[in-house]
């Protein structure tokens, strides 16, 4: 059948070409988007910890953290107004998404990309600079909607420039560039925290403005994508711009497919409200859930609290910060893993590996800790057991780095039509900013209250999104996006969703006795 290869088990058609050095170049430029969101998740915890930034922002935290040092270990930094500098810039990311996605479909992704740099930009100019607390939440709010910009856009971009076969791979730079970003954070956070006079938390804050000239100034070099460029009307352009990153002049069947999903796109006026067909319920179900269990795998948690954490369960000052070095090392190394498996063993597998491992390694570190701490939260942790600590730590982290922390973005940008991706993205984008800022503003208050339990409290979700996905995701590896709805219509579940006239294969129709069939 032309254009008419059925998917199932995460295997499909194979349009002609190759990954070209210029489709590379674009997804690593493109995938330099992750950087700024790296970079704040480290730095906010990494600043929040440092004495000079709490004396002059939040001077009621560090007085109860000096005054008392038999104080309850779990309360020592619960302080709404400091989760609320952490947290609002996830509050800002989340509406600002819902723009974004006007934006990345009206003008291309490119552009999109270049708004959420320019505006992070001054978002860290503020923040150098803040010279009260209104100041630096102002400043956090720009820096959250540039972050909803390219969060929108990014995962996009890498999708639909990558070619099937190594859609996960390419797309999986985008989280590889978070962790860079964090682990950069957290070693310009040690650096910084040593500078004599108390003004290094500035620094800390200002050269948040690196990574985002690096996006900004790149998205201008960057092409549009194929798909953004049929969908604004551009066939010609599409056509030359295929056969460049594909690096062949045989791109009619990938082309002829992309057009025909253009032309269903442009019937949709409405894609918010088309998105709520019953025939995308199983698309617009793990849009929803994927980011909603992924926060609920309590990494931001470690990430953006690492150096609070690691101070509150016994750490010293520079202790802590070596420690969130630490993990951000193991959070990029174990992003490689990620990288050269996803397209090979396929997203179910790294799911439900890494959902075990981070399982097993929380339920040990909440043990741990309530051991040495109990109830009470008064206690000290030997320098040995904290190591012990730490290791149980890192191998949860480097469980969610190949698995939920970039499958996280990777599966829902991949799993959308055209005529409802932009849509589809933003709700990913909006839903996992709504829960970021939901567990940055309570997880100091529920460390407090909670105490160790909050270890078990993550690993139990841990436990429930494992067996969702075990019963719920089909493979969606190999599979070219524009016929991704083949893999739901075999699926146990989401077929019963999905009408054979649903089935639209480019070039003719399949019918559903074809689809079990080949499934």
């Amino acid at each position: 059948m032309a254009g008419g290869a059925v998917v199932a088990g995460g295997e499909g058609k194979e349009y002609p070409g190759k990954l070209t050095l210029f489709v590379l170049l674009t997804c690593v430029v493109a995938a330099t988007g992750g950087l700024i969101f790296g970079y704040d998740i480290g730095i906010s915890g990494g600043v929040t910890s440092m004495d000079s930034f709490l004396r002059k922002f939040f001077p009621e935290v560090l007085s109860k953290e000096k005054a008392n040092k038999s104080t309850n270990q779990y309360c020592t930094f619960d302080s709404p107004l400091l989760t609320i500098f952490t947290s609002s810039l996830y509050l800002a990311a989340l509406v600002s998404s819902f723009f974004a996605s006007v934006v990345t479909r009206v003008f291309g992704r490119k552009w999109s990309m270049l708004g959420g740099g320019l505006i992070f930009l001054i978002g860290s100019a503020l923040n150098g600079a803040a010279i009260n607390v209104s100041m630096l939440i102002f400043g956090r709010i720009f820096l959250g909607i540039g972050i909803g910009f390219a969060n929108q856009s990014v995962p996009l971009y890498l999708s639909e420039m990558a070619p099937a076969r190594l859609r996960g791979m390419l797309n999986i730079g985008f989280q590889l560039m978070i962790t860079i970003g964090i682990f950069a954070a957290n070693v310009i956070n040690y650096g910084t925290a040593k500078i004599e006079g108390g003004w290094g938390w500035r620094v800390s804050l200002a050269l948040a403005a690196v990574p985002a000239s690096i996006i900004t100034i790149g998205s201008l070099f960057l092409p549009d994508t194929p798909n953004s460029l049929i969908e604004r009307g551009h066939p010609e352009a599409a056509k030359e711009m295929l056969r460049r990153v594909r690096g062949t002049d045989d791109v009619y069947e990938e082309f002829s497919d992309l057009v025909a999903a253009s032309e269903e796109s442009k019937m949709v006026k409405h894609p918010w409200k088309n998105i709520l067909k019953r025939k995308y319920r199983p698309q617009l179900t793990m849009t929803i859930l994927i980011p909603f269990f992924q926060q609920l795998t309590g990494i931001n948690v470690i990430m953006f609290y690492a150096p609070v954490l690691f101070k509150t369960i016994g750490f010293g000052d520079d202790a802590s910060l070596m420690s969130a070095v630490i993990t951000g090392v193991v959070n990029v190394v174990a992003t490689f893993v990620s990288i050269f498996t996803v397209d090979k063993l396929g997203r179910r597998k790294l799911f439900l590996q890494g959902g075990t491992q981070m399982l097993i390694s929380q339920a040990i570190v909440g043990t741990l800790i309530a051991i040495k701490f109990g109830t009470s939260g008064q206690g000290q942790i030997p320098k040995g057991y904290g190591y012990v600590v730490l290791f149980f730590i890192c191998v949860y982290v480097a469980g969610f780095a190949w698995s939920w922390g970039p499958l996280g973005w990777l599966v829902p940008s991949e799993i959308f039509p055209l005529e409802i991706r932009s849509a589809g993205q933003s709700i990913n984008v909006s839903v996992n900013m709504f829960f970021t800022f939901i567990i940055a503003q309570v997880f100091l208050t529920m460390l407090c209250h909670m105490k160790f339990g909050l270890f078990y409290f993550f690993a139990g979700w841990v436990l429930i999104m494992t067996i969702f996905i075990a019963l719920f995701l089909p493979e969606t590896k190999n599979v070219p996006i524009e016929e991704m709805i083949s893999v739901w219509k075999a699926h146990w579940f989401w077929g019963k969703f999905i009408a054979d006239e649903d089935i639209h294969v480019r070039g003719d129709h399949v019918g559903s006795a074809d689809l079990h069939a080949k499934a």
